[in-house]
């Protein structure tokens, strides 16, 4: 009761506060995460031409050091996963930024090319493949029962995010002060992150407390998986006697060929050739960077609400008409018909990856993420025999125009 002569003490009201999930901060870190590793993803292209000067190295050796990448970019996804079931995200993605700036900074002293493959691909596509799309894989199916298409496609957007932020950068790098300060400029971006994944990436949401986002009963946390290149390899051969694995790793193949193999590797040298400044056309790589987040997140949209294997249809046969047109478009200067192609390209560049997802999901369940690392893996041994016999296409004939010509009809028209 109030007491007399005591006036009456006024209420507090708290306004209502609108509390996030977690699982929003997990994948807001897994998207910074996976920015500061694509960081590399943004210099081979760049790096090609000054590497041929300043060494005289061919562009099938250059590009023989890129394939390595590539392939160990895709055969260590799946294991990766494994190794987050058994030893936890956080660990896993901290080691692998770890290799790719050590990967990436030891390039400055490099003087023969054994050393280029070394770097360039054991010890970065080591480092990238434990962080390729599987991690995101992985994170979504942990964090998330609702929206996972959409936060599928927000995290496979963040690899395009980082070419968009690093690209022009590291172009300008290069054109003003050789290759060098970027090969460095990467191992400091990857570096960076670091301490963002020890302190804020949570392995499961049972260790903070929570559900699944979506989810309507508490899920406890899974006890470490023993035996993570075991189960990696036995998930693999379970999946090989299904006919849906081969139809998603045959098509990802050719899907990696077209993207990572061919318009990520090759298309700046292209440019080059046709006497475009190197800086536009990795400014060009960019608008693709920006389109494509545009892309992919709608591909998320999509998939949550349309039949996945429908769109991967359509996004295929789009991709391969548009190839066919890139030789006619090449020119010294960026004129319309090239930026539309540009946004075109980029709308379509991974927005094939959450429809997979899903498919992955709806086929394989619990080991979805690991049977999506094998089809990572075909995506990017496609991705890697393309950038070695690109190099190899253009040694040989003096231009690109027969590479372009040949990877349009193989895209995949039905799935």
């Amino acid at each position: 009761m109030e007491q007399p002569g005591k006036p009456a003490r006024a209420r507090r009201v708290r306004p209502g506060r609108i509390r996030v999930h977690r699982a929003w901060l997990v994948a807001a870190v897994t998207f910074v995460t996976i920015i500061g590793a694509a960081a590399f993803r943004s210099v081979p292209g760049i790096l090609i031409d000054p590497l041929h000067e300043d060494f005289g190295w061919s562009r099938g050796t250059i590009g023989a050091a890129v394939s390595v990448n590539l392939a160990l970019y895709g055969l260590t996804a799946p294991f990766a996963a494994a190794l987050m079931d058994r030893f936890g995200i956080r660990r896993v993605v901290a080691v692998a930024l770890t290799l790719i700036a050590l990967g990436s900074g030891l390039t400055v002293w490099m003087e023969s090319a054994w050393q280029l493959i070394l770097c360039w691909g054991l010890l970065v596509g080591l480092g990238s493949g434990s962080m390729a799309l599987a991690f995101a894989a992985t994170v979504t199916n942990r964090w998330f029962t609702e929206r996972r298409g959409l936060v599928s496609g927000i995290l496979t957007a963040a690899s395009a995010s980082g070419q968009l932020i690093f690209l022009p950068l590291l172009s300008w790098i290069v054109a003003t002060y050789r290759w060098q300060p970027a090969a460095v400029t990467v191992a400091l971006a990857a570096l960076a992150v670091v301490p963002f994944v020890w302190l804020l990436l949570h392995d499961h949401p049972a260790d903070v407390g929570q559900k699944p986002y979506g989810a309507r009963e508490f899920v406890p946390k899974p006890e470490p998986v023993p035996g993570a290149a075991r189960r990696a390899v036995a998930v693999l051969f379970s999946a090989m006697r299904t006919g849906p694995f081969w139809l998603l790793a045959g098509t990802f193949a050719i899907c990696g060929a077209s993207t990572s193999g061919l318009i990520q590797t090759h298309f700046i040298p292209a440019a080059h050739d046709h006497h475009m400044p190197v800086t536009a056309a990795a400014s060009l790589l960019a608008v693709i960077g920006v389109f494509d987040v545009v892309g992919t997140i709608a591909s998320g949209w999509f998939t949550d609400r349309f039949e996945p294997r429908r769109l991967l249809a359509v996004y295929y046969a789009l991709r391969g008409v548009s190839l066919l047109f890139l030789p006619l478009l090449l020119a010294p200067t960026v004129e319309i018909p090239m930026i539309f192609f540009i946004v075109f390209y980029g709308l379509d560049w991974v927005a094939t990856v959450p429809p997979t997802l899903a498919l992955c999901r709806e086929q394989y369940g619990e080991d979805s993420a690991i049977v999506f690392g094998w089809v990572l893996a075909s995506h990017q041994v496609g991705a890697a025999l393309v950038a070695f016999l690109g190099g190899v296409a253009r040694d040989a004939f003096g231009s690109y125009d027969v590479v372009w010509v040949a990877s349009g009809p193989c895209a995949p028209r039905r799935r």
